[in-house]
This record gives C-alpha cells, sequence and structure tokens, in this order.
C-alpha cells in the first residue's frame, strides 16, 4: 500500500527536485510541445507562466490525496491541477484539509500548485483502491486539451472540481471523435481494460457522428447502434453508464434562442435512454438554459473567443463557437455535476 507524507516549504530545495532513483520530486518545465494522444502534458503547465509539477512513482490506480495549506495572506487563491490539467480543488483559506481522488495510468501521480504565492503545507497521498473511477468517452469538448493547445479547455478536465473526495475521473475521450470512431480506433477497449466493477461510464457523443465522414452516424440508426455497445459493454462489466447529450454550439437565432445544431442526434440519445434504462443527462437542454440567459455577446466568455494580441498562439484572433476556454468548460463541467445530483447517482447524490 503507497502512503507517503511530505511537508513542502515555501522554496523548493535541491533535494525535493525528481530523482527517478528516489522516485519523486519537483519537474520543471522544458518549453515541450505536448500531445493530447499521448497525454504527456504536466499540471503545472495549466498556467500562465507554467509552474513547476509534483511528481510520485506509484503503480497505476486511484490514489486519495489530502493537502493542508500553512500559507499566509488574506487574498490566497491556489488552485490544484493533477495529471494533464485536471482542476481537483480551489483552497482559499489556510490551515484547511482539502483531499480528493485521482486516477493514475502512467504509473506517475502528478500534482501542481497554482496560485498567487508559493505553496508550503502538508501533501499526504494514500492508495485506494476502493474508490470508484468514473471514466469519461467523448470528444474534443470533452477532452484532457494539452497544455500546448491552452487555453482551449474540455469540460472533462474541470469534472473533478465539482466530485466528492471518494471518486476518481479517467478521462478516454479524444478531439474528432465520434460514437463510431472511438469504437473502432480501439479507444473503446482501452476502457474495458481498466473499468471495474461499480465504476461509471459517461458517454458523450454528437458533434462528430453530425459530419459526412467515414465517423459519421445516422440518428436513428448507427448512432444508436454504437451507443448501445458502450451501454452494453459497461453493464456487462458491472458498471454503470450513463448518456450525455451534446451541449449546444453558440449559435443564436435573431430572437436571442440557441439554434439546435444537432438534429435529431438530441433526440435519437433520449429515446435510446428511455429504451434502456440509462441516466440520461440533457447537457444540451441545461447549455441552451445557460447560453440563452447569458446572451449572445456574454457567451463569447464561455467559448473560446478572443481579440487580436490576447493570446501568443492566436496573433490574429480566433471565434470559435464550439470549443471552450476554462471558464466555460468550468460551467459546462458544473452542468453535468447538477446532471448528476439529478439522477441521484451514488456517490453523486449529495453534490
Amino acid at each position: 500500500m503507497v502512503q507517503k507524507k511530505l511537508i513542502l516549504g515555501s522554496r523548493i530545495p535541491e533535494m525535493l527536485l525528481y530523482d527517478p532513483e528516489e522516485g519523486y520530486g519537483f519537474v520543471f518545465p522544458d518549453g515541450t510541445v505536448r500531445d493530447e494522444e499521448k497525454r504527456d502534458s504536466l499540471p503545472g503547465e495549466y498556467s500562465v507562466p507554467p509552474v513547476p509539477s509534483f511528481i510520485l512513482d506509484v503503480p497505476d490506480g486511484n490514489y486519495k490525496v489530502c493537502i493542508n495549506a500553512s500559507m499566509t495572506g488574506d487574498k490566497m487563491d491556489l488552485a490544484i491541477r493533477t495529471g494533464p490539467g485536471h482542476l481537483n480543488r480551489r483552497i482559499v483559506q489556510a490551515e484547511r484539509e482539502e483531499c480528493f481522488a485521482v486516477h493514475v495510468c502512467d504509473e506517475k501521480l502528478k500534482i501542481a500548485f497554482i496560485g498567487n504565492q508559493p505553496f508550503s503545507g502538508s501533501l499526504e497521498i494514500t492508495s485506494a483502491p476502493e474508490v470508484p473511477t468514473l471514466f469519461l468517452a467523448g470528444d474534443s469538448t470533452v477532452t484532457d486539451q494539452s497544455s500546448s493547445q491552452l487555453p482551449f479547455c474540455g469540460w472533462g478536465q474541470m469534472l473533478p472540481f465539482y466530485l466528492p473526495e471518494d471518486v476518481a475521473v479517467s478521462n478516454h475521450a479524444m478531439s474528432g471523435r465520434s460514437s463510431k470512431s472511438f469504437i473502432e480506433e480501439g479507444r473503446l477497449e482501452r476502457i474495458w481494460n481498466r473499468i471495474r466493477e461499480n465504476d461509471f461510464l459517461f458517454i458523450q457523443f454528437g458533434h462528430n457522428d453530425e459530419k459526412d465522414n467515414e465517423g459519421g452516424t445516422m440518428p436513428f440508426s448507427t448512432y444508436q447502434d454504437y451507443l448501445r455497445i458502450y451501454i452494453e459493454g459497461a453493464r456487462k462489466r458491472g458498471a454503470f453508464p450513463v448518456l450525455i447529450s451534446p451541449m449546444h454550439r453558440r449559435l443564436f437565432d435573431e430572437q436571442g434562442n440557441i439554434i439546435n445544431t444537432h438534429g435529431d442526434y438530441l433526440a435519437a440519445m433520449e429515446e435510446l435512454s428511455l429504451k434502456e434504462k440509462v441516466p440520461y443527462i440533457d447537457l444540451a437542454g441545461k447549455s441552451k438554459t445557460l447560453y440563452e440567459k447569458l446572451g449572445e455577446e456574454e457567451t463569447k466568455k464561455l467559448f473560446m473567443w478572443a481579440d487580436p494580441g490576447d493570446y501568443a498562439k492566436y496573433p490574429e484572433g480566433i471565434q470559435d463557437n464550439t470549443h471552450f476556454q476554462e471558464s466555460g468548460a468550468l460551467e459546462i463541467a458544473k452542468l453535468v455535476a447538477e446532471g448528476m445530483k439529478e439522477h441521484k447517482l451514488e456517490p453523486f447524490f449529495q453534490l
């Protein structure tokens, strides 16, 4: 059983630089261009400027992490990120313990402390094989966007922020994938190799199913057929499938109402959820309500909209009505968490 407690001061001493023989320590950003497919981004790279990431070599599995900050200051704001940019907690009060679960799949538990002052306090890591894992299957709106794509952000990266401390997240969503191509590329098989009894499989597809290409599907036939593979596979392994409709794109009509660009795919998923008796989180409906409440101008702050010069990566600016920056991904993750609570899904019913 892995159990380790460290006391970290406000300065990172030489002895705490990562040592492969010791199996833990801090790694400093080196400017490497990270890859979404490899999930090789460090959590400290999801910051401008980037910060060091603490790495602990551990066997694959789930771990409980408890952090107690002893920092001082009236305006303390410390974001805790793990793995490829998952936002787990924000700490705004010293001497208060915050705990959360982390799923490790590359034998390295990675943590970054991103805030307005250097972190000092205690860090306790304990193996937690009893903790269930929430697996995510989806597209670019869900995926762990690589740090090289900042400020793009998928809602799967933000979901841990809203979860209780006894649930870990394993995000397998990948940009450009449909319910069909995700399976054909062997990505669902990777989930089957890891998923256990009493785990969860959250499924959100639609944006790429609608496309007229090899990954495309038809709403009331092949789309439902492929989704059924996810549902039956999860149940066969004793896990719990949950269907999530794709959120709407940022497209308003002249009256300020959201235009449905997903056609019959929304109705097809809801119909399948009723037939298969699967929990259905209506993220399309929830996002429609959110966008229309904010309005056409304010919703730009959720999506990847930026003026020329806002981001070095996009010198001419960007206008993307499908993908989110962090504030938008946080809002969408919050809607997903609300859906969990509405369905009284254990262990989420107390969210």
